[in-house]
């Protein structure tokens, strides 16, 4: 478990993170959201301890992460894959590790069958791809067996099934009863893979809540129909708490009402329906919308030439 009470952290007149209080439980995999600049990095390194707050505590099982006296067993971490001594091989930089921290070196060989490193254990890691400095960066992350999970950006760089084969392995390490706590930039994975979310903005907490709470909270209620007499149907269903909003043709959408409500109203009334689905946003939409206010970083969609390039120095940049 993970428990940050009043976590704060300035550098300078910056403010990274602002009274951040949250929970990470065991169990389950839970998200860390946030769009660039919003502090997600910060807080996991003062939760290993890579930083100090300049306020407030965050504890890894029951403790400061310095105060364990086996902290690889407690916490496995994966913040930047690409910190490992390039000339060592991925056995002996997982070996010294193992040795750092009394641990057998049967695990060494243990996590790299496990993340699939196998055939490439006894070559240097410095001439890794990014995908398998990312499986390395794992292995070192699970080389204690620890009870805790923290990895930024674990998918980075692999192939789609290096994607689902994490997935899945995230899953069932909380499915063990482990606490996974991760983030990613990837919002079609996380709705894949987190079961909670822990979502900021500008250092701020702004979520706290179930993936499928969270998508719902934005989806506002929102449901497509169809109809044979979609002018009967606004009649029907007309109130100053429902929003009506005709799609063409024969549909409309509404706004304030559950697909149970809009059949039985249509039945009464005597209303045929075509269609009567619930729009629901994706994760990756409400994340959007939510911390629309917090974006730090804003580019625009397109870019304008240049005023004195040519048109073919334009096409050549355009390469």
């Amino acid at each position: 478990m993970i428990e940050a009470h009043g976590l704060t952290k300035h550098y300078g007149p910056k403010t990274a993170v602002d009274d951040l209080t949250f929970t990470v439980k065991p169990g389950v995999v839970t998200g860390f959201l946030g769009p660039n600049g919003a502090g997600k990095s910060t807080t996991m390194r003062m939760i290993l301890g890579l930083d100090a707050p300049s306020a407030g505590t965050v504890r890894v099982n029951g403790k400061a992460y310095r105060e364990h006296s086996a902290p690889l067993s407690e916490v496995g971490a994966l913040l930047e894959a690409r910190s490992v001594h390039t000339g060592r091989s991925a056995f002996n930089h997982l070996l010294a590790l193992a040795q750092t921290a009394g641990i057998p070196k049967r695990r060494v060989t243990e996590v790299i069958e496990l993340v699939g490193l196998g055939e490439v254990a006894r070559k240097r890691a410095g001439g890794f791809s990014l995908g398998m400095g990312q499986r390395l960066g794992l292995a070192s992350a699970l080389l204690g067996d620890p009870h805790t999970l923290i990895l930024d950006e674990p998918v980075n760089g692999l192939d789609p099934d290096g994607i689902r084969w994490i997935r899945n392995l995230l899953k069932s390490l909380a499915a063990e009863g482990r606490t996974v706590f991760v983030s990613s930039h990837l919002m079609s994975e996380m709705a894949q893979t987190a079961e909670h979310l822990i979502v900021v903005g500008r250092g701020r907490l702004i979520a706290d809540t179930s993936v499928a709470d969270f998508i719902a909270a934005s989806s506002g209620n929102r449901v497509r129909v169809r109809t044979t007499d979609v002018s009967r149907l606004a009649q029907v269903l007309g109130s100053p708490d429902v929003a009506l909003e005709p799609t063409g043709g024969d549909g409309l959408r509404v706004a304030g009402l559950t697909t149970d409500q809009i059949g039985m109203a249509a039945a009464g009334a005597g209303v045929t329906l075509l269609e009567l689905t619930a729009e629901q946003t994706s994760l990756e939409e409400a994340f959007m919308d939510l911390t629309k206010d917090s974006v730090e970083y804003h580019g625009s969609a397109t870019a304008a030439p240049s005023p004195t390039a040519s048109p073919l120095e334009t096409t050549g940049a355009d390469r």
